[in-house]
């Protein structure tokens, strides 16, 4: 590899970084729950398409490849430590979770809870959930990721939030 491919690949893996760093590391903090775990996890992934870069048949966009590597890592973190979600670790407010006023602190617990729920579905509802409603990719881009079809996307969600409401309603949440 020249010098100029080489910098070419470094500009090209800092344009990922700014473009796509925040929802790969969204991602992943919705599969583990812990910040510092999805931040590791993002480190890998962008490691993983550093080596892998010159490999990339472009079957895809480089965002739903990076997710895909990013669910994928998810995935093999929590085969690793799956001993880890026996118990919930309650994390350690920040100092301005001090300072919530009682409405946010109370949006702030339904959504902690919402998570808590969508954690405990079955992966392949999860990931299309996720990638559905909090990266706000459509059904075409999660099949895609996914590499699964349309219809299988579709049917997905529907079976994923049908699963969400019976347990959030079973574990008597009002939000």
């Amino acid at each position: 590899m020249s010098h100029d491919d080489a910098l070419d690949k470094k500009n090209l893996l800092a344009s990922f970084v700014r473009e796509y760093g925040d929802d790969l590391k969204r991602i992943a903090y919705l599969y583990t729950h812990d910040l510092v775990e999805s931040e590791d996890i993002v480190q890998e992934v962008l490691i993983k398409c550093y080596t892998q870069l010159d490999h990339f048949r472009h079957e895809s966009s480089y965002k739903t490849w990076l997710i895909r590597m990013t669910i994928n890592q998810c995935k093999d973190f929590t085969k690793r430590w799956s001993v880890r979600n026996i118990f919930y670790r309650q994390e350690i407010p920040d100092r301005q979770d001090l300072d919530l006023t009682e409405n946010i602190y109370i949006q702030k617990e339904t959504a902690d809870e919402m998570l808590l729920v969508l954690a405990k579905l079955p992966s392949k509802y999860k990931e299309v959930l996720i990638l559905y409603y909090y990266e706000e990719l459509t059904m075409i881009e999660i099949s895609e990721v996914l590499a699964i079809k349309h219809n299988t996307v579709k049917s997905r969600l529907l079976r994923g939030r049908n699963l969400l409401k019976d347990k959030l309603e079973r574990s008597d949440w009002n939000g």
